[in-house]
């Protein structure tokens, strides 16, 4: 694929982050590109038919197929940065970006079935849609499911989180909830309080909801009695170190 392409694809991302936000202005998007915009590729653009640019030359948008376009070259990055985040464990935007190029439906949708089909980057923002979560909504069960599903005593490896917003991206990295690691659920109230890597951590139902967990790590339920021998056998309680999200 030739730097033209690349060159088409990344104006293209950036229209569809204005478009999230609601922004249509042609300076907008220049600045936004900095010494980084070239006429010739927003003319080639146009010429695809992808891009329209109104006649007073103030409004940007995507066309239809521009839209089309663009929501692959968004997918395979968001999917990317997941990936890199939550298997490979490595800093995902560099690598993110070089395999946004790749947009084959088929490859992506491939690793957004194995993931789970998840519907967020690790920066909080929405992944499009792919007929895969689609199929799967309808005919399958999910890979993962959320952390508030387990019942106390069970234990699942972290298989991705979706963070709401800076703020938990940050923080659930500092309580050592990754992607990899095996979490134990301990008590669900009044706040979700779960063993992880020797640690015992208090949440709010809202933080517990954005962990998502690998179905086939969980173990058969336990019995209530064996659940209650079991937090009773190791004293969690009294060795509880509480780390509060939104709790008084």
């Amino acid at each position: 694929m030739g730097s033209m392409q690349h060159e088409k694809d990344e104006y293209m991302e950036r229209l569809w982050y204005m478009r999230e936000d609601g922004e249509e202005s042609l300076n907008a998007f220049k600045e936004a590109l900095g010494e980084g915009f070239n006429a010739a590729v927003l003319d080639e653009l146009t010429s695809d038919a992808l891009v329209a640019v109104s006649k007073d030359q103030l409004r940007i948008t995507l066309t239809e197929e521009g839209i089309d376009r663009a929501r692959r070259v968004i997918r395979a990055h968001r999917i990317a940065e997941r990936l890199i985040h939550d298997v490979l464990g490595n800093r995902f935007e560099s690598g993110a970006c070089e395999f946004e190029h790749i947009i084959d439906t088929e490859l992506v949708d491939s690793i957004c079935t194995l993931l789970g089909h998840p519907r967020e980057c690790p920066h909080g923002k929405p992944i499009p849609e792919g007929e895969c979560c689609r199929r799967s909504a309808k005919t399958a069960e999910s890979s993962v499911i959320p952390l508030t599903e387990l019942e106390v005593g069970q234990s699942g490896r972290v298989a991705y989180v979706n963070y709401r917003n800076e703020h938990l991206f940050h923080k659930i990295d500092d309580l050592q909830i990754r992607p990899g690691v095996m979490i134990k659920l301990l008590q669900r109230y009044p706040s979700y309080v779960v063993e992880v890597e020797s640690a015992t951590i208090a949440m709010d139902s809202e933080v517990a909801a954005t962990v998502s967990l690998w179905k086939g790590s969980l173990p058969f339920r336990a019995s209530a009695d064996q659940q209650a021998e079991t937090a009773d056998s190791r004293g969690w309680r009294t060795r509880l170190r509480r780390r509060r999200w939104g709790q008084r």
